[in-house]
């Protein structure tokens, strides 16, 4: 893994302590200022004051969490680092999940809808060594896709390392853009054929909601699918639009794939999850909670805060729906299995088990930086939640980079058309599961750093 100086120094979001972290919030808290905390400056003293008061106040394992000295670090966000809790109860692991960025990178993806980077993502937690190293998702609207970097290109070499110096030392930093304008030179066989493409980091819309279409299953039901990568506002009208195809098709079946979805806005997963449950979310005329969220006990009265089931014009009202899943799939993208499960809809998960994330957080803005620590976790209408051991999938499914997602070879949506034509997982699938045990697949995820931006925000 890369040092902790060089993931604070190759990648926008800070990486604590080669933990992930995980996201979530409506809008930042505060901002130099406003916060209800003293502001006198931005000198280091200062915000290591700041950062010690805000967690006392709003950090969800604040009365487990250590106590360090601040004077014993040399700046905030290394003491942010250490007031992160260890995992002392047994009702909650380690805290993989706060973390802190720039406000300028916070407010560009969650207000904005959009990123800084090459566009470029590879399949690095599943490679193991000897194996090709494969792209496995680029950003539509980024320079690589304009260059031509397409899922299932195999890659060679990143800035003249070799892919299995990369594998090796499972280091893919290469990859993230310190700042716009720097280039990435990719060596790429496609077909047997290799060649060199130079992209450069921009900042680029996301595209939240793509591949929206309708699809006949080998015995000829009707089956929508899209994916959704990325909570944001921007998410809304896409969701609208392939909702409205689906319900002018008579789709009999959904497939949303949330492979690669790390989560986001509370209010999109909420939406989707509305899009598919129809009146299975309301009680009579009164909507039932999506998620409940809930703060720790100083903050409870005041911020526990109830998501419910919304009306859509374009709901299905499906009892039964596939979500294509795997361990990038996190925080607000499990988030919609659990509400769905929560209203009595049948989820059929399909790929592998999701990474495990059912807490969120309430960012809060200080001197040019946004401290996103967990607040709160998250439940369903059954009370149900603290999935921190993931969602196991109902068929598992291993993933194919050399297959383009969603397309009539992808296996994953192979085996949702099975389930949905014979009520079973493809019998090939349900015998080749990994060797792995729970506890070691368990283990294996949470020491991986996610390269999806995993978040849950209450807005």
């Amino acid at each position: 893994m890369p040092s902790p100086a060089a993931r604070k120094a190759h990648h926008p979001l800070r990486r604590l302590s080669g933990r992930l972290l995980v996201l979530g919030a409506a809008a930042v808290i505060a901002a130099c200022g406003g916060n209800g905390y003293d502001d006198d400056g931005c000198s280091q003293p200062a915000q290591k004051d700041w950062v010690g008061s805000f967690m006392n106040d709003w950090y969800f394992w604040y009365r487990l969490s250590p106590r360090p000295n601040p004077g014993s670090f040399a700046d905030a966000l290394d003491y942010y680092d250490a007031l992160l809790y260890t995992g002392t109860d047994p009702a909650f692991p380690a805290d993989r999940f706060s973390r802190s960025e720039s406000t300028e990178s916070f407010n560009r993806f969650f207000g904005d809808g959009a990123t800084m980077g090459y566009g470029v993502a590879v399949n690095g937690f599943e490679v193991q060594a000897g194996q090709p190293l494969y792209v496995r998702y680029v950003e539509p609207a980024s320079d690589a896709a304009v260059k031509g970097v397409v899922r299932g290109d195999e890659v060679v070499s990143a800035n003249g390392r070799t892919a299995a110096e990369l594998i090796v030392a499972n280091d893919y930093s290469v990859l993230t853009a310190a700042n716009a304008g720097d280039r990435l030179t990719l060596q790429l066989r496609r077909n047997g054929v290799t060649h060199t493409v130079v992209v450069e980091a921009k900042v680029h819309n996301l595209t939240p909601v793509s591949g929206a279409r309708v699809v006949s299953t080998p015995n000829g039901r009707l089956m929508g699918y899209l994916m959704v990568k990325d909570m944001v506002a921007q998410a809304d009208a896409g969701l609208d639009s392939a909702f409205a195809l689906f319900r002018s098709q008579n789709v009999q079946d959904l497939v949303v794939d949330l492979r690669y979805n790390g989560g986001g806005l509370v209010s999109i997963g909420g939406a989707l999850a509305s899009y598919i449950a129809g009146t299975r979310g309301f009680s009579g005329a009164t909507p039932r909670t999506y998620a409940a969220l809930l703060y720790n006990d100083k903050r409870a009265a005041a911020n526990n805060q109830n998501f419910r089931f919304e009306s859509r014009g374009n709901a299905l009202g499906l009892a039964r729906v596939y979500v294509l899943a795997g361990p990038r799939t996190a925080s607000a993208s499990e988030q919609v299995i659990n509400g769905l499960l929560g209203v009595g809809v049948q989820v059929v998960t399909v790929g592998d088990t999701t990474f495990g994330k059912p807490v969120g957080s309430l960012p809060a803005g200080y001197c040019g930086t946004t401290y996103s620590a967990v607040n709160f976790e998250s439940t369903n209408a059954l009370n149900q939640g603290r999935f921190f051991d993931g969602f196991d999938a109902t068929c598992p499914v291993p993933e194919d980079f050399t297959r383009a997602t969603g397309a009539v070879d992808d296996p994953l949506l192979v085996s949702a058309a099975h389930h949905a034509d014979n009520g079973a997982c493809p019998a090939l699938v349900a015998s080749s599961k990994p060797a792995l045990t729970r506890a070691e697949k368990t283990a294996k995820r949470r020491a991986w750093t996610l390269d999806e931006r995993e978040a849950m925000v209450p807005r």
